[in-house]
């Protein structure tokens, strides 16, 4: 590899003659010009990876310079060196894009970090990131090994959610894939976990009054331990549920919050299965499935019905306000598109009427089931890193940034969650059902499924889960890890069709430990 190519344009150049010594000596081809004329004729000639160029020449001003050379090349690198503080210069600079601003005299030293900031940045990223992940590969292996309660697997998965996101544009293959794999085992060890205490947690949720605290914060704990407490309190409270929403995008979007929020992270647990019908509803009623079915049937929707699974979340809020005796007026909003967003926040003053308004932002499902169904966005999503940018471009772009600022502008607090995550499914499993099988590849319900798969967690009783059963032999299986589920009648079309695809419904970190953040404006 050639070395980096400098440029420098200094009236003054032979006095810093000791300083072109110095970046040569540490590998870099140093050019130097005493104008601002002879600088833009190099930069037409020659490729640059750098500039460095004196505000104060004669001729045209380094000012005039920079603008000329970013007419010729805009992505150019310009390190502005001046004798001059003077604040209106500065503003100019800075106006005009340059990487980097030096007051003269200038170090050697403090030259060369310049160029490593805007010449090496990444390399230098990379090599931290990849001998900071090397050393916790195997703090990790241990905590996962040694993770026996909810919050050690929080923090397991916390950790590694912040390296994904550390290696994310890291070059190393060999880095990401190492990083996969100990996902891998994270979740397998996780779906044993959850094995041996779900049913226990969902004991305590159904008879409070025996809880030994063992139980996590759940779904259908959302409104009781956050929203009403707030409510009491006197605040005007915004809870937005962004479905299919995980803990990796939260942190991916996050930076467009924290100018207008301050921001606290906490993660909770989804109910299973981590489907919208089901945990979604749960947050709303705060209720368990079955008992949504027992107390409210009218609410609840069987699956095997044609009707939407998700079309009774506004009067199931209205039922868990009235059973705690909260008599607050609320209103209620699906987003499904980005008009409706503009349309709900150009109504967000006549809201204010409204002690709780609660929104349903449905975008990342929508582009989980796309991915699935549309090639061009299948290629647009198609690993975990590209799947998050989606997530923030949709944040950036569409009407949910501006609902969210007009949000803080009003002084609004905002309990920001989701009902579930979901998970890039990889390993076809078979199992065989009836026609009667719901179709959702993470978990199915029905009276006659038989599988072969140990890595399943099948459930013969389901009320013991709080779960609704169609009839007296009605079993649940789940997937875990990154297995989905597929007949053996037409396994080739489940492999080619969803394999690499993002599901819910099942058990993993990324589905059921799933944020729950509070939003104070700034």
């Amino acid at each position: 590899m050639s070395n980096p190519q400098l440029l420098w344009a200094d009236d003054e150049i032979e006095l810093l003659k000791p300083h072109v010594m110095f970046l040569q000596q540490r590998g870099y081809d140093v050019t130097t010009v005493t104008n601002g004329q002879d600088a833009l004729e190099q930069v037409r000639t020659r490729t640059f990876d750098l500039v460095f160029l004196d505000e104060n020449m004669p001729g045209i001003s380094g000012l005039e310079t920079l603008q000329a050379i970013k007419d010729i090349q805009p992505a150019l690198p310009v390190i502005m060196v001046t004798k001059s503080e003077e604040e209106n210069i500065m503003d100019q600079a800075i106006g005009g894009k340059i990487a980097d601003y030096l007051i003269k005299p200038v170090l050697p030293s403090q030259m060369l970090m310049s160029i490593k900031k805007n010449l090496h940045a990444r390399e230098i990223t990379q090599q931290q990131q990849t001998s900071g992940y090397q050393q916790e590969f195997g703090r990790l292996s241990m905590a996962i090994s040694d993770a026996r309660t909810f919050d050690e697997w929080v923090e397991v998965y916390r950790r590694l959610v912040f390296w994904e996101l550390e290696l994310s544009q890291s070059d190393d293959a060999g880095l990401a894939q190492m990083l996969l794999m100990q996902k891998d085992e994270a979740n397998g060890q996780f779906a044993k976990f959850v094995k041996r205490n779900y049913e226990d947690w969902i004991a305590e949720k159904m008879s409070p009054g025996k809880a030994s605290a063992n139980a996590p914060l759940m779904s259908t704990d959302i409104f009781k331990t956050k929203v009403f407490p707030a409510l009491d309190n006197g605040e005007k409270l915004f809870v937005v549920v962004i479905d299919n929403f995980r803990l990796d995008q939260w942190r991916t979007i996050q930076p467009l919050l924290a100018d207008y929020f301050n921001c606290t992270e906490e993660v909770y647990c989804s109910i299973l299965p981590t489907a919208t019908q089901y945990a979604r509803n749960a947050i709303f009623s705060g209720l368990l499935p079955d008992k949504i079915a027992q107390m409210f049937p009218d609410l609840w929707v069987d699956e095997d019905s044609e009707e939407g699974k998700n079309l009774n979340e506004e009067p199931l809020i209205r039922t868990q306000l009235e059973r705690y005796r909260k008599h607050y007026a609320f209103s209620y909003h699906k987003v499904n598109g980005s008009r409706y967003g503009e349309h709900l926040a150009s109504q967000l003053k006549s809201l204010g009427q409204y002690p709780l308004n609660v929104v349903v932002l449905n975008f990342i499902d929508m582009l989980s089931h796309a991915r699935t169904d549309i090639k061009v966005v299948n290629e647009l999503a198609h690993d975990e890193a590209a799947y998050r940018a989606l997530t923030k471009t949709w944040m950036e772009h569409s009407s949910t940034l501006d609902l969210f600022r007009r949000m803080a502008d009003m002084g609004y607090k905002v309990i920001l969650t989701t009902d579930h995550g979901t998970i890039q499914v990889n390993n076809p499993v078979k199992i065989i059902g009836d026609r009667e099988v719901n179709t959702n590849l993470r978990y199915k319900l029905g009276k006659n499924l038989n599988h072969q798969d140990k890595n399943l967690y099948e459930v013969t009783r389901p009320k013991d889960l709080g779960l609704p059963v169609l009839n007296i032999s009605t079993s649940y299986v789940f997937a875990c890890g990154r297995d989905f589920m597929a007949y053996p009648n037409n396994f080739n079309y489940y492999v080619q069709h969803f394999k690499d695809t993002f599901q819910h419904g099942g058990i993993s970190m990324e589905e059921m430990l799933i944020p729950l953040i509070t939003l104070e404006p700034r």
